[in-house]
């Protein structure tokens, strides 16, 4: 089932969603290199998620959610650690470290709505550019950020050493 656009709320993350979030982070498999094990990076993702919970909240940031009828649907994570995530030039940045939308979503403009979110967050903190990473051999999130006007600024190599 799809799900219609102008039914879903994006709001920030309440604690009756962290099933549902925590669902969503086995989205993040997609174009992940084949020498890294998808299951460690869902994992992990949880697992930074997870400090966004709670009475006091481990992790630094936001957590915004697009809710259709009380189900999530998609997530993004819009964090900036103050005075410790600098740009290696100086200013503080934003950075998202998630943006997933549940496959029934997907192409329904949530995508767009939930990084538009994080991005007026990140305006609010007062931050000139917020950043984001994804898989090299995700194309089709590298043709959504460029398309919704992300450049790319940084390329990482990695070798396997035997």
């Amino acid at each position: 089932m799809s799900v219609e656009q102008r039914n879903v709320q994006i709001r920030p993350v309440r604690e009756e969603d962290r099933d549902a979030v925590m669902e969503l982070a086995s989205q993040l498999t997609e174009g992940v290199a084949e020498w890294r094990d998808p299951g460690a990076v869902v994992e992990a993702a949880r697992q930074w998620l997870a400090g966004f919970f709670g009475p006091a909240p481990e992790q630094r940031g936001a957590v915004f959610v697009a809710a259709a009828g009380g189900e999530v649907v998609g997530e993004v994570v819009g964090e900036v650690v103050v005075n410790t995530h600098r740009h290696f030039t100086g200013p503080v940045e934003a950075y998202v470290g998630e943006l997933v939308v549940a496959p029934r979503a997907v192409r329904t403009g949530l995508g767009r709505r939930l990084l538009s979110a994080a991005e007026d967050w990140a305006r609010r903190q007062g931050v000139r550019h917020l950043t984001l990473e994804t898989a090299a051999g995700n194309t089709t999130a590298r043709r959504f950020y460029a398309a919704v006007g992300y450049r790319e600024e940084a390329v990482r190599f990695t070798r396997v050493l035997d």
